[in-house]
């Protein structure tokens, strides 16, 4: 089926539902087109030359996302992407028909697209992409995506229909993300740390086994989870060398944004853009919404952290020691985007990483499972089921 009507529709849904203030017109444009023709994607991509990033992983694609077009803007290219998250095929459709003009053809440079780790193979066969960033796997909403093998196992089928025109960009510290460079004839390149780690893995790591024999690996030292320098003892599967494991400065706190910023870094080396403008790019980089965002609320200086899942609330609350953080309110919900099930709190090591001496609030949906949480942990919480109040309790206890 031609694309133009598709598109044609595409674009007056997106621009009824943004006159009407019926939501932000995110996935419906999108979905609707696809309804229409399921190759919609993959036929308007054909129409212009602009170049694709897909971004994977449960951790950093966001904050990725942002790194590599803050870099790309300030090398002067235009840059379309997924900024809002709707990060499922009808969310790549909807970029598209935002980004093109009347015949199809995208006015930007490049496309970068955070894809949901179980759309990952069907975002690769509709894209084709130039690049694909591989972050992490970590377990994270059980209940829609099962164990991290079973989405290894599919990303790495995906990975083996590609060719030469692609770019991986693979973590070399988590060996999932690793052996995705074995079976394809994409080329890799490998970001990973340089620095000293612990000498076993984290609590709740979730990659402990070899990915090609599923013998118990080694590791040498661990930066946080499972990712690290490691080694199969039996079939000698190893942690490739990094092409860049350390910067002079990075935009943002915390081990675990230390992989994104290799992993932005990365790809923009190799697309040649010049080591002063990554290095500007990072210098006036702003996080996006809830990574690390600072704002003034009520003359108070706040800053945000955004966790679904045990390993990233392990390395916000690492990262929040670290900044010395005495006021902590932990929001728990528990609606559809962010998953349904909240046992996973329990793997969250609140034991080892928190201090006694903060003061701590829980509220949100799900405060009552988050409070119980605590109270094993032995931290004293206050607990204010009403969002607004809880807010204005914690902001009370600020320094201006």
């Amino acid at each position: 089926m031609n694309f133009n009507f598709p598109l044609l529709i595409g674009k007056a849904s997106l621009f009824f539902i943004r006159a009407l203030r019926l939501g932000s017109g995110s996935t419906w444009p999108g979905h609707i087109v696809l309804s229409i023709n399921p190759n919609f994607v993959n036929q308007i991509l054909k129409k212009s030359e602009i170049k694709i990033i897909v971004i994977a992983g449960t951790n950093g694609k966001t904050t990725t996302g942002k790194l590599i077009s803050t870099i790309l803007k300030k090398d002067n290219k235009k840059v379309i992407r997924n900024a809002s998250g709707a990060n499922l095929l009808n969310g790549l459709a909807t970029s598209l028909i935002w980004g093109s003009d009347m015949s199809g053809k995208q006015k930007e440079d490049y496309l970068i697209f955070e894809s949901d780790e179980n759309a990952l193979p069907q975002v690769i066969k509709q894209t084709n992409p130039d690049y694909i960033i591989a972050l992490n796997l970590f377990r994270d909403q059980l209940d829609r995506y099962g164990e991290i093998d079973s989405i290894a196992k599919k990303w790495k089928t995906a990975f083996s229909i590609l060719d030469s025109k692609t770019t991986l960009i693979l973590n070399s510290d988590d060996p999932q993300m690793a052996q995705l460079a074995s079976g394809t004839k994409a080329k890799s390149l490998f970001f990973g740390l340089d620095e000293l780690g612990k000498d076993k893995t984290s609590h709740g790591a979730d990659t402990t086994y070899c990915p090609r024999c599923f013998e118990k690996l080694n590791f040498e030292t661990v930066f946080f989870s499972h990712l690290g320098i490691w080694q199969c003892p039996n079939c000698k599967l190893k942690r490739p060398k990094p092409d860049l494991s350390k910067l002079l400065s990075y935009p943002l706190s915390g081990t675990y944004n230390k992989y994104n910023a290799l992993a932005a870094a990365l790809f923009a080396k190799s697309e040649n853009i010049k080591q002063q403008t990554i290095e500007a790019a990072f210098k006036n980089f702003t996080p996006a919404f809830g990574r690390q965002e600072k704002m003034n609320f009520q003359g108070k200086n706040v800053q945000i952290f955004l966790s679904k899942n045990p390993t990233s609330f392990n390395e916000s609350l690492t990262t929040v020691e670290e900044l010395r953080g005495k006021n902590l309110l932990i929001l728990l919900n528990d609606r559809i985007p962010d998953g349904l099930d909240v046992s996973w709190i329990w793997d969250i090591n609140f034991e080892e990483i928190l201090n006694k001496d903060k003061n701590i609030a829980v509220s949100g949906d799900r405060v009552y499972d988050m409070a119980l949480r605590l109270k094993y942990a032995e931290q004293f919480t206050h607990v204010e089921p009403n969002l607004n109040n809880a807010i204005n309790k914690m902001i009370e206890n600020l320094e201006k």
